[in-house]
This record gives C-alpha cells, structure tokens and sequence, in this order.
C-alpha cells in the first residue's frame, strides 16, 4: 500500500511499511492530479507559462516517462463560443481495464485507450448547448472534477455546471441534477440543475446507485444512480466544504472536511475535524483525536481526502502542508507531516 500526495511543489509518495514521508518527484511542479492504475502511475503537472504535462511510470516511481497530455482542438471560425478550447489544467485523472479518463479545466473530458499516448475530447459533452451557462468556481472557467465509473457508465461533476451522466460510455449525456440548488444564484436560478457547483461527487463502489457530493451549500446524497438527490441536514459542524470519501463497501458510510464558506474558508472556530456518517446521513459524528483545536486554518480541497480499499484507512491533506493518517475508519488521526507544500491531491494505491 502507498499513499500518493499531489502538492503544490511536486509529488510524495509514502509507504505503508513506515508511513514516512519520501522523496519527492517533480519538485518545485505543482501536481493537479495522481492516478496509480495498474502496473502504472499517472501524475499531471500543471507548468503554467510552460502548459500541462502529463508523466506516466511503470516502475513504482523509479522513473518518469512524458506522455501525452489532453489537447483540444482548434476552435471553429465564426463560433460564438466564449470559452478558450484550450487546456490550462487536469483536474481529475481516472481508469478502468484500459480505458482512461481526464477531466480538465475549461470543462472538457477526455478519453484515451492507449495508456496516455493519445487522447480524444469526447465531443458529446463538449458540444452540448447547454455548456454555454457553465461557469468557473474557484477558476475563471468551469472544470470537470469529478469522474465517476461503473462500467460503460459515466458520471461527471462540474464546477459550475452540475452532474452530468452517461449510460454508453460518453455517446449521450443527461443532466442529473434535479434536487440541488444553488444559492449563490438568482432565485429565478437557484433550482437549474446546469449551473449547480457538485463540489465533488463520489460514487459507492458496492451499490453503484448511491452516490454522495460535497455541494458548495450542502452535502447531497442519491439513490438512484444520480438522476435525483436528496439533501443531508444532519452534517455538522458546517454544511460547506470540499472533500468527500464514501467508504468501499458500506455505500450509507461517507467522511467529509466541513468549514466555513466563502470568504473564509477555515475550520468552524479554528478547529480540523472530519464527519462521518454510517446510516446514509441521518447523524454524523465529529472526528477530532489527533486533529489540532486551536488556531488550525486548514482547508482540504477537492481531491485532499482518500480512503483505501479496505475502507478502515484514510488520509487527508491540507492548504497549509499539514498531512494525517487514520487507521480505524476517522475515529483518530496521526500527523504524517506539519511541513508539506500546499496539498492537492492524496491517493492510496
């Protein structure tokens, strides 16, 4: 087991045998996203001036290997378009047998079966009319986040463009947001299911109809593969917050990081807590052993909490350079590191 962490200054990789922090790869490169699948693990690099690089090793991280990253193609004459067809970063990486998939900002999906070599915009999404209302959150243009897979079934959450699902693998693409609500918006729009900000969705890997999403007003929760959710009230300290985990074999079991929202963007009075909930939202527990009660600023991003396969292990990553480890499912936490570069993603594989 190894725990793949994304920073803002390149890329940490720890194993379980010690748990100690190793050297890093890609130093002074901030990682957006990490993908150990199969014999190979994937890591996007975000260069800024220099664009989006993609490298893929298939020794364990001995060595790295430049492959090929999403690339969009040229923008039609006379399109009234607004948004740039270009790629300024990956958000998410995932796979499934040989397929994979790249989420990336300015809110296109890629799909690539060849290990990285080559990638092709799934146009479907792309071209769909109603891109035209999606918007940034955090970024000045929307991203795909979150990619959710179950066989030749896709489900993908936009900021800001609500949760989009695919039953053939990305030919046709729904709009399944029919219970969120946004309410940053107009009350005209507060119920578009187009312009909803999932901030993350997670899909249950036992009961594939069940999927959770840290909202950018709520926690949401769907029984149904996505096509409606159902608001959670119970979650505590805060309803606000960026990161989600559903436990890999009991689907109602899901661990959240909630702060304060908007223009803070803290812990609730300074203190690092996670939630937890094992009856599918109806109570939650406020995790706190081992996390820092006083004078903690850490906010944990989209992708800076993972659980392992196991479902008794977790991890998560902070703002500030501050890494914990739980071995028994939250109930307390280890300090791995107080000194990390800004964390990204965390990962297990």
């Amino acid at each position: 087991m190894r725990l793949y962490v994304g920073t803002r200054k390149g890329l940490f990789i720890i194993d379980s045998g010690r748990w100690a922090i190793g050297k890093p790869h890609f130093l002074g490169d901030p990682v957006s996203a990490v993908l150990p699948h199969g014999e190979a693990i994937y890591a996007a690099l975000n260069l800024g001036h220099f664009g989006v690089k993609l490298h893929r090793s298939d020794n364990r991280a001995e060595s790295w290997q430049e492959v090929a990253a999403p690339a969009y193609p040229p923008k039609p004459e006379g399109t009234d378009d607004k948004a740039p067809w270009k790629l300024q970063q990956i958000w998410t990486l995932e796979g499934a047998g040989k397929d994979l998939w790249a989420g990336t900002i300015p809110g296109g999906l890629f799909h690539s079966n060849d290990r990285g070599e080559s990638w092709a915009l799934v146009r479907p999404l792309w071209d769909r009319k109603e891109r035209s209302e999606w918007f940034g959150g955090g970024y000045d243009q929307p991203g795909i986040h979150s990619i959710c897979l179950n066989g030749r079934q896709l489900t993908v959450g936009i900021s800001c463009g609500g949760v989009w699902h695919s039953r053939d693998g990305g030919a046709a693409w729904s709009l399944t947001g029919k219970g969120m609500y946004a309410e940053f918006m107009p009350p005209e729009q507060r119920d578009n299911p187009n312009i909803q900000d999932p901030h993350r969705v997670v899909q249950s890997p036992s009961r594939p109809e069940v999927f959770w999403t840290q909202h950018h007003n709520g926690v949401f929760r769907s029984t149904d593969g996505a096509q409606s959710w159902q608001e959670v009230k119970a979650v505590a300290p805060s309803k606000f917050g960026f990161a989600v985990a559903v436990h890999p074999k009991e689907p109602d079991t899901a661990w959240f990081v909630p702060a304060i929202k908007d223009e803070c963007r803290v812990p609730v009075d300074a203190k690092l807590v996670v939630a937890r909930t094992r009856d599918g939202g109806r109570s939650f527990d406020v995790l706190r052993r081992g996390l820092p009660q006083e004078n903690a600023y850490d906010l944990v991003y989209r992708h800076g909490l993972a659980v392992d396969d196991t479902g008794n292990r977790l991890a998560f990553g902070s703002t500030t350079g501050g890494l914990w480890l739980s071995e028994d499912q939250g109930d307390s936490w280890r300090c791995l590191s107080t000194h990390l570069p800004p964390v990204l993603c965390v990962r297990f594989g």
